[in-house]
């Protein structure tokens, strides 16, 4: 075997075993378009609305609802409801 063959063979095998290291060209994901940044809510809201939560790519599932950052994390916060209850002790 002629010499430049066996250095051919050895550099296809090393590309070959080099390529699934690399891995793939990189894609965007069309969930990160969809995700939202998140501003702090307009009111400090009561422990009760900590439980309404927004999704994975920060909105909600209540219509009316805005989702917001605050002391538990991100949650749904209607947009007349904690005002209504700050008007009414």
């Amino acid at each position: 075997m002629k010499p430049w063959i066996l250095l051919l063979i050895m550099f296809i095998s090393g590309v070959v075993m080099l390529l699934p290291v690399l891995g793939s060209f990189w894609t965007k994901d069309p969930l990160l378009d969809m995700i939202r940044e998140t501003e702090q809510c307009w009111v400090q809201p009561p422990y009760k609305y900590c439980e309404k939560r927004c999704t994975k790519i920060m909105t909600c599932v209540r219509p009316n609802h805005t989702c917001c950052w605050t002391y538990c994390g991100n949650i749904c916060l209607d947009n007349e409801e904690p005002l209504k209850s700050m008007l009414n002790p």
